[in-house]
Formats: C-alpha cells, sequence, structure tokens
C-alpha cells in the first residue's frame, strides 16, 4: 500500500514536471527558435517543413521523457506502414496526448488542429510556423487537406474532432471522409488504446490513474475507400458511407483490444 501511494505520488510529481516542460519549450519555440528559423529561412514551404521536423523530433524527445519519468508506458505495432509518403493517417482519440505520440512517430507529418491551438501561447508557435491546418476553415481545409497530401506529407486527423468521451459511443465529423473521398486517397487506420484510461475529454491532468497508464498504437492496414463507396453516386453521399464505416470499424477494434 505504501509502495503504491509512493508511486502515484511520484507519477503526479512527473506529470507536473512534463507538462511544465511542454509548456517552456513552446514559450521557448514561440519567442527564440521559430522567429530565429523565419529570419534563416525565407521559403515558407521550406520554413514549414523544417519546424514539422523539428517538432517531430522534439515530440520523440517528449515520448522519451514521459517513459523515462514512469509516466505511462507504450507499444507501438506496424510501424513500417508509415515508412510511406502521402498518407492519410485516421485515429480514434482516447488522451490529450495522441497527437503528441502519432507525431513523434511520423515522419513530415501535417494534421488538422482546433482553432484555438492558433491563440494558445504555449502552442502557437509549432502551430502557426509549421503550418498545420486549423478546422474552422470550412471548404478551404479540405483542398489544404488534399494539396498536403499531394506534396507527400503524411496528414494526421482525429475524425471525432476531439478526445472521445468515455462511456460514450464514437461520433465521427465527415471532414476526413471529404479529405478521403474528394482527395481519392485511401486510409491508414490508427487504433488506440490507453489502459487505465488517463486525460480524456474534461478531466484535470493531476488526476493520476491508480496504476501506470500504456497505451498501444496499432497501425492498421490501409482502407480501400473506393470499396467502401462502391455504387455511390454523388461525394457527398459516399463520405457518408465512408463516415459511417469508419464510425463501426473504430468501435469493433478498439473493442476487441479491451
Amino acid at each position: 500500500m505504501v509502495l503504491e501511494l509512493l508511486d502515484r505520488l511520484w507519477r503526479l510529481v512527473a506529470t507536473a514536471l512534463c507538462f511544465t516542460t511542454f509548456g517552456v519549450g513552446g514559450l521557448l519555440l514561440w519567442f527564440l527558435v521559430f522567429p530565429l528559423l523565419s529570419l534563416l529561412v525565407r521559403d515558407r514551404v521550406r520554413q514549414s517543413a523544417l519546424a514539422r521536423r523539428m517538432i517531430h523530433y522534439l515530440f520523440r524527445f517528449f515520448v522519451g521523457l514521459m517513459r523515462g519519468l514512469g509516466v505511462l508506458t507504450y507499444e507501438v505495432h506496424g510501424l513500417d506502414k508509415l515508412q510511406r509518403s502521402g498518407l492519410l493517417i485516421l485515429a480514434n482519440h482516447p488522451s490529450l496526448v495522441d497527437v503528441v505520440f502519432l507525431i513523434a512517430l511520423t515522419p513530415r507529418a501535417d494534421c488538422v488542429v482546433k482553432a484555438a491551438l492558433q491563440h494558445n501561447p504555449f502552442t502557437r508557435a509549432a502551430v502557426r510556423t509549421a503550418g498545420y491546418i486549423h478546422n474552422e476553415t470550412g471548404p478551404a481545409m479540405v483542398g489544404d487537406c488534399i494539396a498536403t497530401l499531394q506534396r507527400g506529407n503524411h496528414l494526421i486527423i482525429f475524425p471525432e474532432g476531439t478526445r472521445t468521451v468515455v462511456g460514450q459511443a464514437l461520433q465521427l465529423q465527415r471532414g476526413a471522409a471529404n479529405v478521403a473521398v474528394r482527395g481519392g486517397v485511401d486510409v491508414t487506420p490508427v487504433v488506440i488504446r490507453c489502459q487505465p484510461s488517463t486525460l480524456t475529454k474534461g478531466e484535470p491532468w493531476w488526476r493520476i490513474p491508480a496504476r501506470r497508464p500504456h497505451f498501444v498504437f496499432r497501425i492498421q492496414d490501409d482502407l480501400s475507400v473506393a470499396a467502401v463507396t462502391q455504387g455511390c453516386t454523388s461525394d457527398a453521399l459516399a463520405a457518408r458511407r465512408l463516415t459511417d464505416y469508419l464510425a463501426d470499424y473504430f468501435a469493433k477494434e478498439t473493442a476487441r483490444d479491451g
């Protein structure tokens, strides 16, 4: 009992240290690193590419920090499937740190983020300099997503649009399906499991689970969009069918994973 209490107390301290490190790192990027990058690299496309590469390695460091301090453990299956270009990566979203993991695992990662992150002092530098696509640009968002895939970038989207609410059925938005249908791109699903759950929607960071969370990332085989949408008479109908298919797919896969 004493050892369990000490372990939980340490994980609380370590989690606070990780959040502090993330916040300080975000401020340093905003005030120092990315302004310097903007001065040294004038080409906007190259600047964004370098910023994304930098974020990729920083997030790899952060994932290593969380594991090294004992905040969490994780395993990845099928990582070799990400060693291609122009992948549309769709994932379920059980935890706040899902995007950190996926960017850390994915070279040349672009992603769709909440527009509010452009104004958050800890994330605005990364979002703006890397040129991540925000989710309030309306119809233009789909075009931006297709364009980044055509440039060979991986695009990470959480089709739910926000973290999963524990105990509720998955509710997917149609944006990701629209990108797949209109861009003619197959889907690379990533099924994420976190046990016990942590950093879920509405859960404060200091509510530490009784035991160390373990994350499992399964990069699945590609889903053929053409096979799912065969017979659809319009892009809108195809996007609806694909969205329903993905909702059922992720529900079954997460249930299979426990």
